[in-house]
């Protein structure tokens, strides 16, 4: 049986998603905080509002322990919110406590979204225990003296922005808000169901307008037994604003599932003191007709059409309307493209239309080509994410481990706004994880040792992403000790992995094999690296998704991965030749040249008895399509066949074919899973698709055939 109730269970992609990214725009403002030794009071504000909503949804959910824990969270900024003099001490704890709590909120998401079934909350009771220390703390801090822990909220200190805080007076909230106290009942739609959290709901987006509010019942996300109420009573909301009361109005009115609503007369809130407030209470009387709206509103449907559609229309003459999808539903839209790119490629090149003269098909055949290809940019562009939201997680990273080696670095970023494909864009996570905890492990010296060298103190990791010739392009470099190529090459020979002199491996080469199973040049074990996993790691993910990566370095200057991603894995503008009849592609990226021998260019044999071809003073090896896949009847005469210079960005060579048939974009399909025990992306081949005749083509995976030729 599943933890989350069955009601809830449609819900659980929206809660992941929205607490995901508050928990992203969390990390982001503790990261600069801790920088600059401060939150400014906007930050504070900002995680005032982060908690609320994680302690609100998370109740909603029924996750109790992460509502606890944000709840407390959320009391200790509202000492802080109050006291800005708090954030003037030395709050390295705070900041570690705030990130273990971030930590945990994580970790529930990522299980939740893993699994909702057998989902069961951790515990976060040694964490809300730490809190509470650190509210004393702050309240000794801010009092001089430590201040006791309050029991339960009564009901007039309830809700103040829908917050318990149990430090602060009702009395000195009543003096803190403006004159004029509304009391509106909403009625929700008969049926609607969970009235308790639309009524959560409108209370929040009720909050940001007003400076008080307060509901009954109170904190309606924590109780569902208040539905029925709400059902039968409505929920009656007092707050109190400086904004003109129709725009409070206006968002009850546009609020979901909302029936009516009523507004009761004015009146005071309730305080522990009456005989105090009379005086106050008389001066309001003075002054009625400034402090009450034009007349009671009662809803007509009428007045909420108009000003719905007046909404509408400010809306879209001034917003951006935005929308989330479930990813599952881009990648069947993606897939549907496909076939629609597929079976228009079928339709136009249908063996039955040969030797026909069809003008008007031709020009209708163009025009849908022109509509296909829209289409396509459309549907690409809705999956293109920027790549920044996988570079802020890299900060995270980098401060826990400066922390934990006692180092000083510092992570710079460039390019965040570069676009990619939402698949492409997650897989980026892991490597770019490895890769960052390698160099500040093997590569950043600790401060002693840069000041010894003449370096700044600080070591620095710079992480830049571009759109380059339809891939991205994306560099990590940093400027710490560099590779050392004698080592790598000795504990490459002690793994018996040598299968040459050393002399004779280049230096890409050589830096290249950090990236083998099981290598390493830790001495070692720690608990960053020296097990030989995080490289390869790095390697195989960016297979996954058509990547390649290449190293440079320099000794006691640092070193520099370049990665090079497609845009997009689903459909490639690729270019086909056939072997007699077999098809293969070659995507269009990889290619710098074709061309047809000559009597300039000149094919040799090298002293390992490899063919060769001299083109512009540079030598290329030979690959022969019809020998590397076994095709029958293949050209052999290399004066007769067409070749294509390939590349990629740390070698290249000339591929053989027999003839080459054109350019086209073609959608990549995978080999089914069957085929995964023969290692086919190890002897060149990344994919399939199917062309217009109805006919295989196989995709040429060029890093591998680069990498093993």
């Amino acid at each position: 049986m599943s933890y989350i109730d069955a009601s809830m269970e449609p819900m659980i992609g929206t809660y992941v998603l929205d607490t995901s990214t508050l928990l992203d725009e969390l990390d982001e403002i503790l990261l600069e905080g801790e920088k600059q030794h401060n939150i400014s009071s906007e930050n504070i504000n900002e995680i005032f509002r982060i908690m609320h909503t994680i302690k609100g949804s998370s109740a909603m959910m029924g996750i109790e322990t992460v509502s606890t824990l944000a709840h407390r969270v959320e009391d200790l900024f509202f000492i802080i919110r109050e006291h800005n003099e708090v954030m003037d001490r030395d709050n390295s704890v705070l900041f570690d406590l705030l990130f273990k709590a971030s930590d945990f909120f994580k970790s529930e998401v990522e299980l939740l979204q893993e699994d909702s079934e057998s989902y069961y909350p951790a515990d976060s009771s040694n964490l809300i225990e730490a809190i509470a220390e650190q509210i004393d703390e702050v309240n000794a801090f801010v009092n001089g003296t430590p201040i006791e822990k309050k029991t339960e909220s009564t009901p007039q200190q309830s809700v103040v922005a829908n917050t318990v805080s149990e430090t602060v007076e009702e009395e000195n909230i009543v003096d803190s808000i403006d004159d004029t106290l509304y009391k509106i009942r909403v009625f929700f739609e008969d049926g609607c169901q969970m009235e308790n959290i639309r009524a959560f709901m409108l209370i929040s987006k009720l909050q940001e307008a007003c400076d008080y509010i307060e509901s009954i019942p109170e904190n309606p996300e924590s109780n569902s037994a208040c539905s029925s109420e709400i059902a039968t009573n409505g929920l009656l909301i007092k707050l109190k604003t400086t904004l003109p009361i129709d725009d409070i109005y206006s968002i009850i009115e546009n609020s979901v599932s909302m029936k009516s609503y009523e507004v009761e007369d004015d009146a005071k809130p309730n305080v522990s003191n009456p005989a105090e407030e009379k005086p106050k209470e008389t001066v309001k009387e003075e002054k009625p007709a400034q402090a009450k709206p034009e007349a009671p509103k009662k809803p007509e449907q009428p007045k909420a059409e108009s000003q719905n559609n007046a909404n509408k229309m400010q809306s879209s003459a001034g917003k951006q309307s935005l929308i989330s999808v479930n990813q599952s539903k881009l990648d069947l839209l993606m897939d549907i493209m496909g076939e629609i790119v597929i079976n228009e490629a079928m339709v136009t090149n249908s063996p039955d239309l040969k030797g026909l003269q069809l003008d008007n098909f031709n020009k209708s055949a163009r025009q849908l080509r022109k509509l296909t290809d829209q289409l396509q940019d459309v549907v690409m562009s809705i999956r293109m994410v920027p790549i920044n939201g996988v570079f802020q997680k890299m900060n995270r990273i980098v401060r826990d481990m400066n922390k934990k080696l006692g180092k000083e670095v510092e992570l710079v970023t460039i390019g965040g706004d570069t676009e990619v494909d939402k698949t492409i864009n997650d897989a980026l996570g892991d490597p770019f994880m490895h890769m960052i905890r390698n160099a500040m492990d093997h590569a950043i010296e600790l401060p002693e040792e840069r000041l010894a060298q003449g370096k700044d103190e600080k070591g620095t990791i710079t992480l830049s992403a571009q759109n380059i010739g339809g891939e991205i392009v994306i560099i990590l470099k940093d400027d710490g000790c560099g590779l050392n190529r004698e080592k790598i090459l000795a504990k490459a020979e002690k793994n018996g992995l040598l299968t040459k002199a050393k002399a004779e491996y280049t230096d890409k080469e050589v830096f290249g094999m950090i990236m083998l199973p099981g290598f390493s040049t830790n001495e070692t074990v720690t608990e960053f690296s020296g097990r030989g996993v995080g490289m390869d790691v790095v390697r195989q993910n960016l297979e996954k998704v058509s990547g390649s990566i290449s190293v440079d370095s320099v000794v006691g200057e640092g070193t520099t991965f370049t990665i090079k991603i497609p845009l997009t894995l689903a459909i490639v503008a690729g270019m086909t030749i056939s072997v007699y009849d077999e098809i293969f592609t070659v995507p269009i990226t990889s290619i710098r040249q074709t061309f047809k021998l000559s009597e300039d260019i000149k094919v040799i044999t090298d002293t390992s008895g490899r063919e060769v071809i001299m083109l512009r003073g540079e030598c290329y090896p030979i690959i022969r399509l019809h020998e590397l896949f076994n095709v029958e009847n293949g050209e052999t005469d290399l004066s007769k066949g067409i070749f294509l210079l390939i590349e990629n960005s740390g070698s290249a060579a000339c591929i053989f074919a027999d003839e080459l048939l054109g350019e086209q974009k073609v959608v990549v399909k995978p080999f089914p899973t069957y085929l995964n025990k023969y290692n086919i992306k190890s002897i060149g081949l990344t994919g399939c698709t199917i062309m217009g005749d109805g006919s295989i083509s196989l995709i040429l995976d060029i890093d591998n055939l680069l990498g093993k030729h």
